[in-house]
């Protein structure tokens, strides 16, 4: 799943020039106002956290990011709604970021080598060999006991998703969500440019997903939003999507660590990824998922793939003109395990029993918030969430996240450099497999 990052919008010099005589005493006044209000609810924050102190309130402390493109930060709705009901007893205390996913991960490591990590974590599970050193050295605090014996907190979950933060060894790592309905993928597609090039609806097949790719670029629209940094998300769903049409592909996604890509599907995988390229923007290469993104909501591009946390990410007035189709072959991509959250054991009994007790409320939030998606009488008929609902209700085949069973080198070096060379040419399908298979040579050394 994937989270945007871009710059804000600034006025032009030009119109900051043109205005200046006129608007610098507006100008100071408004800066003056700002500096004020910041001392203010700087001084309001500490009071807090001093009457929060001297309470004995257990602080719990938690990174979470803000969207840059809509200013929203993720997960307040369940911070904000917690903290209201533990108020006087527990207060998650949130450090929020202007990182990408990729950039959040990333830090995930740096701060468990500094012992810096928060109480909770999110993400964890998409990254899978640091996820299993996590377990293996006791970083993170095993919550089968909490969940097994708290019968609540079990009925809330759906037997799918607990079996997917399950291990083999039974074990409970990752405190779940209630449900998969907010956990998967599909593709967002603009209904205003498939009308230019004169198609109705979304492509059924993958026949009818190239033709549709070439009836595009032919009315002079790009098809794709693409990129290749951040495990080239959008283009590797549509490609592990389409491998998942046969019964090799599929049985294929659903391996943790491959022992190879030489082999049929990672072929197929290969083959597609080098197709999708001749349908996207010019800036897709070496560039990361925003990119991406601004490109699909300043219209740029015609389809970009990516789950049901998007609809909040398009804006209002363009969400009229957005559908949401399951790939090809009603097919959706999800692992919820990637929402589970651990708690890091380091920290004291109280503020990991804190931690838990926050985890059960935003299991509890999420059943809530499926169940009134859910019912008939608040969805409205042909909005973008609508569409999301429908197709995830409509029976579709779920492929395996590639994210959460593919080591980390080949996600974060091999689709990072070679995928680029691929998409120009630079190297064959059966190059770029080799690469993937080096990468699982040294991911083994590694470990």
């Amino acid at each position: 799943m994937n989270r945007i990052q871009m710059e804000p919008s600034v006025l032009s010099r030009s119109r900051m020039m043109g205005k200046k005589t006129v608007n610098s005493r507006r100008i100071m006044a408004a800066v003056m106002v700002i500096v004020m209000l910041a001392a203010l609810t700087g001084c309001v924050g500490k009071e807090d956290t001093q009457t929060r102190k001297k309470n004995k309130v257990v602080e719990i402390p938690m990174i979470l990011t803000v969207d840059s493109s809509t200013g929203n930060k993720n997960e307040e709705e369940v911070v904000e709604r917690f903290n209201r009901a533990y108020k006087g007893k527990y207060h998650i205390d949130v450090d929020w970021v202007m990182e990408t996913e990729e950039e959040y991960r990333k830090n995930l490591k740096r701060m468990n080598v500094t012992d810096e990590l928060p109480a909770i974590i999110t993400d964890l599970r998409m990254l899978p060999s640091f996820y299993q050193m996590m377990i293996k050295k006791g970083r993170i605090e095993d919550l089968t006991p909490y969940i097994n014996e708290d019968q609540e907190w079990k009925d809330m979950i759906e037997p799918s998703v607990m079996e997917s933060v399950r291990e083999e060894d039974g074990k409970i790592y990752l405190a779940p969500v209630s449900t998969a309905a907010f956990a998967c993928s599909g593709v967002f597609w603009n209904r205003e440019l498939f009308e230019q090039a004169g198609i109705s609806r979304f492509p059924e097949t993958w026949e009818e997903f190239w033709e549709c790719c070439e009836k595009l670029k032919a009315a002079g629209i790009t098809p794709l939003a693409l990129h290749t940094e951040g495990t080239a998300w959008a283009a590797m769903l549509l490609a592990t999507a389409e491998v998942a049409g046969s019964k090799e592909g599929a049985a294929f996604m659903k391996q943790l660590y491959p022992d190879t890509y030489q082999n049929e599907p990672g072929l197929e995988i290969a083959g597609t990824l080098k197709k999708l390229f001749q349908y996207t923007t010019k800036d897709a290469l070496h560039n990361d998922f925003d990119v991406a993104h601004d490109n699909f909501v300043a219209g740029n591009a015609a389809m970009i793939p990516n789950g049901y946390w998007m609809i909040d990410q398009i804006p209002e007035e363009m969400q009229k003109k957005v559908c949401f189709s399951t790939f090809p072959e009603n097919k959706l991509i999800g692992s919820p395990e990637t929402f589970g959250w651990a708690v890091v054991s380091t920290y004291s009994e109280k503020v990991k029993k804190g931690a838990v007790e926050f985890l059960k409320f935003r299991t509890k939030l999420n059943k809530e918030q499926k169940e009134e998606l859910l019912n008939s009488r608040t969805r409205q008929e042909g909005t973008l969430l609508d569409d999301y609902l429908k197709a995830y209700t409509g029976n579709p085949q779920i492929v395996p996240n590639y994210q959460v069973k593919w080591n980390s080198l080949l996600q974060e070096d091999v689709l990072g450099e070679c995928l680029a060379e691929l998409a120009q040419g630079k190297i064959t399908e059966q190059e770029f497999t080799q690469a993937e298979d080096e990468s699982i040579r040294q991911f083994e050394e590694e470990q």
